[in-house]
């Protein structure tokens, strides 16, 4: 049999029942039945809960698969890490440095780029547990990441909500100091109007870039004219900075480099000098940054550390450690694209 995750073939007219199934019938996550079932739940869960997740995995015959509970390194020596897109060089930077942790463990590590970018992640496989120990999420929701870990394959998230429960250990930039660090450069420069191009894309990292941003400006008394959302590409970064140039901003904070380049066009297209007439500022430090002119203020995320964390982080788990989330610094690269408000 190839999956046996309720310890059930696939016969005819039978429906293999899963940890779904229970978490319905128990009122519950999914994430607490994998708990349960993979008796994790001792401090993190009530007895009373456990007992209703108990009694409904007995009500419908559900029998998790000890295979995949039990992985451990000597099974597969196989990583799966997702990303939502390979167009983007930050996630091959993860990649190079999970697969150089990896080779040090002796690990194969296999990418997969999500076909539904941010959303929900199909299974690559017939069964992903048959043939993986872990998986290495980047900036993915949990939510998304359901069917991969159907049958409580271990989760590493990584630039991601450091608060949910699935994941057995986080690693994650210090996003919103990044984003603080912007702000604080351009305040020091005089600049009080701020537009915020940002990322059109609903996840976790985008969400404090945002707070971050309108905490600090809003701290310092300046204000955010314009906030206006485009896919993470040039043309859409162009547009969207061509209409928030309409309200008068000294200073484009935008989410991505890839939109900081769009919106050099934009100021270009109106008329305006970078950084004379108004300051752009990017995020991530792609190689990007240093090819367009003015070069690019942005902030450097540590890519590859985050990658080769990640990769830790899971055989720190397979081995039964403790892994506590981590959170690794980032740093503002002050370049052309940004001066003195009204220069």
């Amino acid at each position: 049999m190839t999956d046996v995750d309720a310890g059930q073939g696939r016969q005819a007219g039978v429906t293999r029942t899963t940890s779904r199934d229970v978490a319905r019938a128990a009122g519950v996550s999914q994430a607490t039945v994998s708990l349960v079932m993979g008796d994790k739940w001792r401090g993190r869960v009530s007895e009373r809960t456990a007992g209703a997740v108990r009694d409904a995995a007995r009500a419908l015959g559900y029998r998790p698969n000890l295979a995949a509970r039990n992985l451990r390194l000597g099974r597969t020596r196989t990583a799966l890490l997702v990303v939502p897109a390979l167009t983007n060089e930050f996630f091959a930077r993860v990649h190079a440095g999970a697969a150089r942790a990896a080779a040090e463990h002796g690990i194969g590590v296999v990418l997969y780029p999500s076909p539904e970018g941010t959303g929900r992640a199909r299974d690559p496989f017939a069964s992903a547990r048959a043939a993986l120990d872990g998986v290495i999420a980047s900036s993915m929701a949990a939510e998304a990441l359901t069917d991969l870990r159907e049958g409580g394959l271990p989760l590493v998230m990584l630039d991601s909500d450091p608060s949910r429960p699935e994941a057995a250990a986080t690693v994650n930039p210090d996003i919103a100091d990044g984003m603080r660090q912007v702000a604080d450069h351009l305040l020091a420069l005089g600049h009080r109007r701020f537009a915020h191009i940002a990322a059109d894309v609903d996840s976790w990292t985008f969400r404090v870039r945002a707070r971050a941003l309108a905490e600090r400006v809003g701290a310092a008394g300046a204000e955010i004219v314009r906030t206006e959302r485009a896919p993470l590409e040039v043309d859409a970064g162009r547009a969207a900075a061509e209409c928030a140039l309409a309200a008068g901003p000294t200073a484009l904070v935008c989410d991505g480099d890839v939109l900081a380049a769009g919106a050099c066009k934009a100021a270009r297209r109106l008329g305006l000098r970078v950084p004379a007439d108004v300051s752009v500022t990017g995020f991530d430090d792609l190689a990007l940054a240093r090819a367009v002119e003015p070069e690019l203020t942005t902030v450097r995320l540590p890519a590859e550390r985050v990658g080769e964390a990640g990769l830790r982080a899971l055989v720190a788990v397979l081995e039964g450690r403790a892994a506590a989330p981590e959170t690794l610094p980032v740093r503002l690269m002050p370049r052309a694209s940004s001066g003195a408000a009204g220069a």
